[in-house]
């Protein structure tokens, strides 16, 4: 989650004092990612140090809570190209849960299975509880029941990936691999014919 950006684009608004910023931040996102006001203060001191903001006094952000900040011609350019530029998808995350079940099917004496539904449990568990929170929101609280949404889709699909590493394993322990054979050489293509028939 960038905050930096984030105040960026609440600055773009209009000036704005640090405490302000905090609490429109988590206004604005569901209330679902409290944040704190040192590191308010501290991602504008980094983002003055930048050019991207400007205080009131122009000196240091630690003067109090009614110092006020404003974006520069230079935050406005980062924020409009964080706005446009697609996060980096490319690299799948560092898991945990991934990695825990990775190693565990190398574990002697771990029933990967059982970890799997374990954690299944917990999961839908957790499903429960935001969707109890959704159904108890204020239909007009957009930005707290689009935050749900993203949360709902995202367990879904762990969900759905532990039901895959079960699949598989089960199938996996009825139909083990055969026994590897002799490695013999690959057979060579034939070449293809080239030219021109005349």
């Amino acid at each position: 989650m960038s905050v930096r950006h984030a105040l960026l684009a609440l600055l773009s608004e209009g000036p704005k004092y640090g405490l302000q910023l905090r609490q429109e931040f988590e206004s604005r996102t569901g209330e679902v990612w409290p944040l704190n006001v040192g590191q308010v203060y501290t991602t504008l001191q980094r983002l003055e140090r930048d050019g991207l903001v400007e205080s009131d006094a122009g000196g240091d952000a630690d003067e109090g809570p009614q110092k006020g900040f404003r974006i520069t011609a230079a935050g406005s350019v980062e924020l409009a190209t964080w706005l446009r530029t697609p996060p980096d998808l490319a690299a799948p995350p560092r898991d945990e849960l991934v990695i825990k079940v990775l190693v565990a099917m190398h574990l002697p004496g771990v029933d990967v299975r059982d970890v799997v539904q374990v954690h299944r449990r917990y999961i839908v568990q957790l499903m429960q509880q935001w969707t109890r929170l959704k159904e108890d929101a204020d239909e007009h609280d957009l930005g707290f029941l689009l935050a749900v949404d993203a949360e709902l889709f995202r367990l879904d699909s762990v969900i759905r990936w532990l039901d895959a590493v079960d699949g598989r394993v089960a199938r996996a322990a009825s139909d083990p691999p055969p026994a590897t054979a002799p490695q013999t050489p690959a057979p060579t293509l034939p070449r293809r014919r080239i030219g021109v028939k005349r």
